[in-house]
């Protein structure tokens, strides 16, 4: 279970803006929001159009902190490229070379 939230987050953390006046409340229910309605992907499905809304709503300060050496695994095994492919799908630029806890996007 771990492993497949730690992948949504990771889809997210690649691509959202920094926002600042977040609470912790709304930090878990987009956590929670991302990990119920992005899961699909990390089974190797597209983002659902609820998908792609929890990934263009999401705040990066949200999804940074839970990204680490076991989340870098879960994104090698979907394979950058494709992340990079369905971030950009979704409607988010990923910046080059862009980090976020372990994560560097390709260049």
């Amino acid at each position: 279970m771990l492993g497949k939230w730690v992948g949504m987050l990771i889809l997210v953390a690649m691509l959202v803006p920094m926002a600042h006046g977040v609470t912790p409340s709304e930090c878990k229910t987009e956590k929670i929001n991302l990990v119920n309605n992005c899961r699909p992907v990390i089974f190797g499905r597209d983002p659902s159009p609820v998908c792609c809304q929890n990934v263009r709503d999401a705040h990066i300060e949200c999804v940074c902190p839970y990204l680490g050496s076991k989340a870098a695994s879960v994104i090698r095994g979907i394979g950058v490229p494709r992340v990079v492919k369905l971030i950009e799908g979704c409607g988010r630029s990923v910046p080059r070379n862009y980090k976020c806890g372990s994560i560097t996007t390709p260049p």
